[in-house]
């Protein structure tokens, strides 16, 4: 089988990976791919948006299965598309996909149908959001509706920065058409938990629960990041909240969507928050998370492939999705000065043993080597039957990985082991 992986980051390298167990895989394209991901797959130089590129390429090329990895790419409906030629995809289409593309859509789909949220009012007018924002509880979340790199989320924790993150999204423009409409919401509190959930419209299997870092520095401090490191399973996901998870989120969320006329196959990403009032929808991905992927698929024991085949055909009630029952951790290398300035351009080097428990997320080759071009350069995860031993080895194997200006997290995991404690 021919596979296309359309993507080009840390989680695409572990989908890849993934893929690649599956024997009767013959060859994985990507599409752009990076200079690791080449290692492991045949990168092609379209980029991710490139639609009518990809889908050419697909066609050109005999592609018999489709894996749509980011949101740009599945808001934009390559999806629709590569199904149109006849390719068939894992990954929904642009009209499920809106779940994500657009925060005034997911919220307004959780208010119509009851699923637990954050309470929040929705403004197209400047005025009126820094009017509103004058009586508003603080601290306040502020979201530009469409998408923003993960970075269109501002935590307010007075009312100055309140109004300055409205302007600098309504007026400023920094993330773009994104910002031209803004939710702001409830501060919620308490525990997060990622949960990604293989779905083919009609049921929802969950993969296990993780645990992101978010935040630059050490003991959760500092600029926000795409996510500085994950642990899985996520402590604080009982099989109690699991239980209420599916019967209040998962399940209802599903059926809005077919009942919005907007079926939603593939890969469904809550970000949830356990409350004291129960779990709550903080947001909606359209796609597997990064870097909650780099811990979770390297958990799956059933077949990657045969999974998401499964929520293309709609046979996910008949496929087995298992889990191992150890923990996993990874440790992500970022150039220094991210996620603000950075240089790029440094060769990375690894021993051979950290290479095999390593994903390329900002890497490309230059005259054969491998040179660091992106904030987050490499995610090495380890598993082991606690979470204690997986996250030494993930910290033993990234010292493995070497770049100049590299810089870790040291405290990836420390709050989960405290929880279990």
């Amino acid at each position: 089988m021919k596979l296309l992986i359309v993507g080009g980051g840390g989680r695409e390298h572990a989908i890849i990976k993934s893929l690649k167990k599956n024997p009767e895989v013959t060859e994985i394209f990507a599409a752009p791919g990076n200079g690791g991901i080449a290692a492991d797959a045949t990168c092609v130089a379209i980029g991710a948006t490139e639609i009518e590129k990809i889908e050419e390429f697909a066609v050109g090329n005999g592609i018999d299965y489709a894996v749509v990895a980011p949101d740009d790419p599945l808001v934009l409906g390559c999806v629709d598309a590569l199904e149109a030629k006849g390719i068939p995809c894992f990954g929904p289409r642009a009209n499920a996909a809106i779940i994500e593309g657009s925060k005034v859509f997911s919220k307004n789909l959780m208010k119509k149908y009851g699923i637990p949220t954050a309470a929040y009012e929705v403004f197209e007018d400047m005025n009126a959001a820094l009017e509103y924002l004058k009586t508003a509880p603080i601290p306040t979340v502020i979201k530009a509706d469409g998408l923003a790199l993960g970075k269109g989320v501002i935590i307010a924790m007075t009312r100055e920065e309140a109004f300055t993150a409205v302007r600098d999204m309504m007026e400023g423009g920094i993330f773009g058409k994104s910002g031209s409409r803004v939710v702001i919401e409830e501060f919620l509190e308490g525990p997060e938990v990622s949960v990604l959930a293989f779905t083919d419209g009609k049921v929802v299997k969950p993969m296990v629960s993780s645990m992101d870092h978010k935040r630059i520095g050490d003991n959760d401090t500092g600029l926000n990041t795409g996510g500085m490191g994950t642990v899985a399973p996520n402590p604080y996901y009982t099989d109690a909240v699991a239980q209420r998870c599916m019967e209040e989120i998962f399940l209802p969320t599903i059926a809005a969507m077919n009942a919005e006329g907007r079926t939603f196959r593939g890969c469904l990403y809550f970000g949830l928050m356990v409350t004291k009032d129960g779990p709550k929808v903080i947001e909606y991905n359209c796609r597997f998370g990064d870097p909650e992927t780099q811990v979770v698929l390297p958990l799956l024991e059933s077949d990657l492939l045969t999974v998401m085949q499964a929520t293309t055909n709609g046979t996910l009630a008949e496929t087995e999705v298992k889990f191992a029952q150890k923990h996993a951790c990874c440790v992500i290398l970022a150039s220094n000065g991210y996620p603000t300035a950075y240089k790029k351009g440094f060769p990375i080097t690894m021993t051979e043993e950290a290479a095999a428990h390593t994903y390329v997320a900002g890497g490309k080759l230059q005259d054969g080597v491998l040179v660091t071009s992106g904030g987050r350069v490499t995610g090495t995860t380890a598993i082991a039957d606690s979470l204690g031993d997986a996250v030494k080895e993930a910290y033993r194997l990234s010292d493995g990985v070497r770049f100049e200006g590299a810089y870790r997290r040291s405290d990836i995991g420390r709050r989960a082991l405290q929880a279990l404690k």
